[in-house]
């Protein structure tokens, strides 16, 4: 194969399913040594287009050539023979085994776990991806946790490895360690397939950007030379709205959560610790931290969903602290955790169901004890009209949408519910760039209008954006919270990390 020549050839690719096309006629080239992002909205068919690259869909029509050859894989077994690999956006880790036979799961003829072990770590030093192969995988971060699939890949020294949101996980440090990890593949001539949200990691890494828009292929450019806004507008085919944080006054002090204790719901989740933040009317309060350290439980405690050992939460100057879910929102403090189907939503219940499911405390949605379902179709509409959801109407499923459509129906639901208190975890969590904006738009109308906004996230550009002030979560404790403007990006890596004990003037306390 001669240097000029593409690794990888996809020529028209095809997939359609029941009502939706999902890939038409998609065709690209990926070099040798390219990182070459794949870029899109939700639903826009990235996913489709990986899938079928590594074996696990067949597409309709099209063909593929891969190192010079025909390349059709059957399953992904046939991919990793061909020398793809794909890290994908969730992991698929046992947390009660180990890094090497955890590793040892993902081949298809492991090599005894002591040969393993020696791999593991020749490996994972020649790729700055430190890792102990003995250590159980529900002791490692999340960032570690990533390491042992990148290194279960390397380990199959792939041509071409696919990798789907890899920083969603990852403080700016480990960043910084992986970006360096894929720059030294790309130099040793491995192509990188990468798909993010987040454009200006694109433009950092990537040097070439394929964009699909409705299943199509609409653009190929050069990233480094578009700014994030232009690319996030030949995604979404339009003008995007920046962001307005104008209008907004921090007022007196609506929650005040002091001292709070609480085990962990997982058994390898770490406690919460003396969490204690004043949270004021009109202020949008950012808590980051890489997950797993804590924000499932702190949204729950504060929500009423779990009851915290010690501590307490007062709101609006009533302790409510022994509260339950309902009680709490009758009294304004509603919640939308990060899960979106199963916990935020349930799947096979209509959106008007799923409209009533939380609205029925602060919204007249019940006549005489009995549900009006005239009223609750009425409110599943207004949501879906005013938060752009694409649907065909509120009588839909909620697994029928796409996790965009969905996260802007759950964060409408609450909006137009006019909490004083409003606790979302990862609020734009795999959500395109339209949808983020629309949602990120949503929060900060909500606090202009004197509500509080407590935003719980993993994204610290999202942070950086919408929040007054920031606090991280490691570990279970969380740092006082600080001025946002007054913060740099490393400092706020740093104590993503647990280095909350340095001098304000130094770092984050």
């Amino acid at each position: 194969m001669s240097v000029t020549e593409p690794l990888l050839r996809v020529e028209g690719l095809s997939k359609a399913y029941p009502g939706v096309t999902a890939n038409d006629t998609v065709s690209l080239e990926i070099a040798p040594g390219q990182v070459h992002a794949l870029l899109g909205e939700n639903g826009a068919g990235k996913s489709t287009l990986v899938k079928m690259i590594y074996g696990l869909v067949r597409p309709d029509s099209g063909a593929m050539v891969l190192n010079g050859q025909g390349y059709a894989p059957v399953d992904p077994h046939g991919a990793r023979a061909a020398g793809v690999a794909m890290v994908f956006q969730h992991f698929s880790l046992f947390e009660a085994l180990n890094v090497a036979e955890n590793v040892a799961l993902g081949m298809e003829n492991p090599p005894p776990l002591r040969q393993l072990s020696a791999r593991i770590r020749a490996v994972s030093d020649a790729y700055g991806l430190p890792l102990d192969p003995s250590r159980i995988v529900g002791d490692l971060s999340a960032g570690e946790r990533q390491r042992v699939e990148i290194i279960r890949c390397l380990l199959q020294e792939p041509r071409l490895l696919i990798m789907d949101e890899p920083t969603s996980v990852l403080t700016p440090q480990e960043v910084e360690i992986l970006f360096a990890t894929l720059r030294q593949l790309a130099a040793e001539g491995t192509a990188i397939l990468y798909i993010s949200h987040k454009l200006e990691e694109i433009r950092s890494l990537c040097d070439h950007a394929t964009i699909l828009r409705s299943g199509r292929v609409v653009a190929n450019c050069d990233p480094r030379e578009r700014t994030a806004h232009e690319l996030a507008e030949l995604m979404v085919g339009a003008e995007l709205r920046l962001t307005d944080r104008a209008g907004r006054v921090s007022g007196e002090v609506l929650l005040e959560v002091v001292g709070l204790n609480m085990a962990p719901a997982s058994a390898f989740g770490p406690s919460l610790k003396s969490v204690s933040f004043e949270l004021c009317r009109g202020e949008v309060l950012g808590i980051g931290g890489v997950a797993g350290n804590g924000q499932e439980d702190l949204l729950a405690t504060l929500s009423g969903e779990r009851p915290s050992g010690e501590g307490t939460v007062v709101l609006k100057g009533e302790d409510v602290s022994g509260l339950g879910p309902n009680p709490r929102r009758a009294r304004g403090l509603l919640a939308a955790p990060e899960e979106r189907l199963g916990h935020a939503a349930a799947p096979d219940m209509s959106l008007t169901e799923n409209a009533v499911l939380t609205g029925t405390m602060r919204r007249p949605l019940t006549r005489h004890g009995f549900i009006d379902w005239r009223a609750a179709r009425a409110f599943a509409a207004e949501i879906i009209a005013a938060y752009d959801v694409r649907t065909p109407g509120p009588q839909v499923a909620a697994r029928a949408l796409s996790g965009g459509n969905l996260q802007k129906f759950v964060i409408g639901r609450e909006v137009l519910q006019a909490p004083e208190v409003l606790v979302v975890n990862q609020p734009t969590w795999g959500v395109d760039a339209a949808a983020a904006a629309a949602i990120r738009q949503a929060l900060l109308d909500l606090a202009a209008g004197g509500a509080g906004v407590i935003v719980i996230s993993q994204d610290l550009d999202e942070l950086l954006e919408i929040s007054d002030r920031f606090a991280a979560l490691n570990e279970g404790r969380l740092s006082p919270p600080r001025p946002t403007a007054s913060l740099t990006l490393q400092e706020i890596g740093l104590s993503l990390g647990g280095a909350h004990g340095m001098k304000p003037a130094e770092g984050v306390a």
